[in-house]
């Protein structure tokens, strides 16, 4: 197994309350799947789900070395929980295309919060068996 490629970002929670306050379902919208609103909704701490999935997002940009431009958008990249509860990612149009053409065969992701700040970081693999 190889190491491809590696991204990290660091949000204010405070941020994305004042964006969701400003611009409420457009924000949404634009940047998380239906599947990761609904997540994010059920659940007690909204903003700081919606902020560590943020970064992940973020993360996965950087990974790929593009930032946001483009035709990549926000919703190519989808965070949701897997079997056992762990952060997951999932990349599809232009950002799955750049992956691709990098060789990335698999993607893991960690996230962590304080009260103020979620990060999360993302390796690229290759070779995965």
């Amino acid at each position: 197994m190889k190491i491809v490629a590696h991204g990290i970002d660091l949000v204010e929670l405070g941020r994305i309350a004042e964006v969701l306050e400003r611009h409420g379902e457009r924000f949404l919208d634009r940047v998380f799947t239906q599947r990761e609103q609904a997540d994010a909704a059920g659940v007690k701490r909204r903003v700081e789900k919606l902020a560590g999935r943020f970064a992940a997002k973020e993360a996965v940009l950087k990974l790929i070395g593009t930032g946001w431009r483009g035709k990549i958008a926000w919703t190519d990249i989808e965070v949701v929980n897997g079997e056992m509860g762990e952060p997951v990612v999932n990349v599809s149009g232009e950002v799955k295309r750049i992956a691709d053409e990098m060789g990335v065969e698999q993607m893991t992701l960690s996230i962590t919060h304080t009260a103020e700040l979620a990060m999360a970081s993302v390796v690229a693999l290759r070779g995965v068996e």
